[in-house]
């Protein structure tokens, strides 16, 4: 997966958790668990989606890697 994949991949599954997130008001280095008020269970079904979509592991010390799209991107092209 390439970073744009991955970048869109990070906001489809924001999207299916914040139906309404608006990515055009989050800049690329926005932390968005803020921007779009993701409590923990909203930022573990994050991490579960990404699992699933990506096919990889994400363990609770990645978390920091998922803060930003840009990061959770890098951090998605990267493992997959």
């Amino acid at each position: 997966m390439n970073r744009d994949q991955a970048l869109l991949l990070v906001q489809e599954a924001l999207t299916e958790i914040v139906p309404d997130a608006d990515f055009t008001k989050i800049g690329p280095d926005t932390a968005f668990r803020e921007a779009l008020e993701l409590d923990s269970l909203d930022f573990l079904n994050l991490v579960e989606r990404l699992t699933e979509h990506a096919d990889c592991r994400i363990d609770e010390d990645d978390y920091p890697r998922l803060t930003t799209l840009n990061s959770a991107a890098a951090f998605l092209a990267e493992r997959t």
